[in-house]
């Protein structure tokens, strides 16, 4: 493998981060939406219809096609492996927030909730990994170890110029469909806090202002040499259990005849963890840092790990309730989102209790219907399903998503236009926005809570759910 030329991701060097970070990527569109948020502007600028929304009624073929040329635009060439710069990226991420003091810091796990928090806090949210994709032009969905052995090859250039990372390369087909025989999924976590956070830290936070970390304590088989890269074959996010991806089980012969592949060529390799740190996890570097960093220069910080994606959502609900009526609102509006579809400044103007979905898979749905069978009822509910774009037997149907609907009182909306081709269409995240634009108005918007209160509740509320705030 060509070395990687001394000083190549120097400063200046290296790829722009809005060219490195996966289009639609989760920590992209909360960063986004969380810095528009502090703007007091919302996401209608966010995301465009993609090519595969010309080709919902195509037959799977077709849409297969276009799925693979959509993703080979975007993705990163093995050559540009190693004009990746992780410090760059963690500099045009910092720069998205207004230029001002704050009272404090959200950071850590990608969760559509820690966008929500941030911005009730008044404070930015950072995320501590962000992911890409990379070509994978003789690639197939159903050949595990294949991507294992490509995407490796990509992560030693990588990693031969950001020693402070470790790559997390996922290959689920559940997912991902048959984009994950088109290019590669890695998520890079940084292993220390990069210098852009240190240094927004130390210029923006105001003296004493509390830091909360948020982590994903999910866990999956993991294969990990210890070189800095790691693989994982399926994802907790696919809604599958391991088990599910075992070349003789039912659901994975479903995920990969809708993806186009064939299970008789399915090979996982060997697993190292059998319980290992899912894809969102927060490397113990970077907690470490974190908690060093703050220590030594009088910030508090408060840590929140979560078992499941539903648990913080339901948390983070239950919080901008007592905050909403803390404030004379009614906090009886419900907002369901899911995936991209949020708008964390539209959800606030409207005085409206949010709770994101991680995306549509039954389980997810599930979670919120539990939790809106033991929670006072709303008198009105809209629910926003993200079209994932895949089949899988994992999703939940359109009939599930309406019972969710179903617990307000007076309104009960399911939106059409996400309803629409689904689960194979694909909808940006202004759709939220169009969405929650034509809600009632319920200004002023509460003063921002502080962090010491939001820990305080988020310990109260979410005990049950099995959040643990340290």
């Amino acid at each position: 493998m060509p070395k990687v030329p001394v000083g190549l991701t120097a400063e200046g060097a290296g790829l722009a981060g809005d060219r490195v970070v996966a289009a639609g990527s989760t920590a992209r569109v909360l960063v986004a939406a969380t810095a528009r948020a502090l703007s007091g502007t919302d996401c209608g600028d966010l995301g465009h219809p993609t090519p595969l929304s010309r080709f919902t009624g195509a037959p799977e073929p077709v849409r297969r096609a276009a799925a693979n040329r959509a993703a080979g635009r975007v993705a990163l060439t093995p050559a540009q492996a190693a004009e990746v710069d992780a410090e760059r990226v963690a500099r045009w991420i910092v720069d998205q927030y207004p230029r001002r003091r704050y009272p404090g810091l959200v950071l850590g796990s990608a969760h559509g909730s820690a966008a929500h928090l941030a911005v009730a806090l008044g404070v930015p949210w950072l995320p501590a990994a962000f992911e890409l994709t990379a070509h994978w032009t003789r690639g197939a969905v159903d050949r595990p170890r294949a991507a294992l052995d490509h995407g490796a090859a990509f992560a030693a250039r990588l990693l031969a110029g950001n020693s402070d990372v470790h790559v997390r390369q996922i290959h689920c087909p559940a997912s991902r469909g048959a984009l994950a025989g088109a290019t590669v999924a890695l998520a890079v976590r940084w292993r220390r806090l990069p210098a852009a956070y240190t240094l927004f830290l130390a210029d923006r936070l105001e003296p004493g202002a509390a830091v909360l970390l948020l982590r994903d304590a999910r866990t999956w088989p993991v294969l990990d040499e210890g070189r800095g890269h790691s693989f994982q074959v399926g994802s907790p996010a696919s809604g599958l259990e391991p088990v599910d991806f075992h070349p003789d089980a039912h659901a994975l012969r479903q995920v990969l005849r809708s993806a186009g592949g064939d299970g008789a060529h399915w090979e996982p390799p060997e697993v190292s963890a059998p319980q290992g740190h899912a894809e969102h996890g927060v490397e113990s570097g970077f907690e470490l840092s974190a908690r060093d960093w703050t220590g030594r220069h009088g910030h508090p910080l408060h840590q929140v790990l979560f078992p499941q994606p539903d648990a913080l959502s339901a948390a983070t609900a239950d919080l901008y309730r007592r905050w909403l009526r803390r404030s004379g609102k009614t906090g009886d509006r419900l907002v369901v989102e899911c995936g991209r579809l949020l708008d964390p400044w539209q959800v606030v103007r409207a005085g409206m209790v949010p709770y994101w979905c991680e995306n549509a898979t039954r389980r997810r749905v599930e979670g919120v219907e539990w939790w809106l069978a033991g929670s006072e009822p709303f008198s009105s509910v809209d629910v926003l399903p993200e079209p994932p774009g895949v089949r899988s037997p994992a999703l939940a149907g359109l009939p599930q998503w309406l019972a969710v609907a179903a617990f307000g009182r007076r309104r009960r909306s399911l939106d059409r236009g996400s309803a629409r081709g689904y689960p194979v269409s694909s909808v940006p995240t202004r759709r939220a926005t169009e969405v929650l634009r034509n809600q009632p108005y319920d200004l002023p918007v509460p003063p921002p809570l502080r962090v010491a209160e939001a820990v305080d509740v988020l310990r109260d509320t979410g005990a049950h759910q099995g959040l643990l705030v340290s």
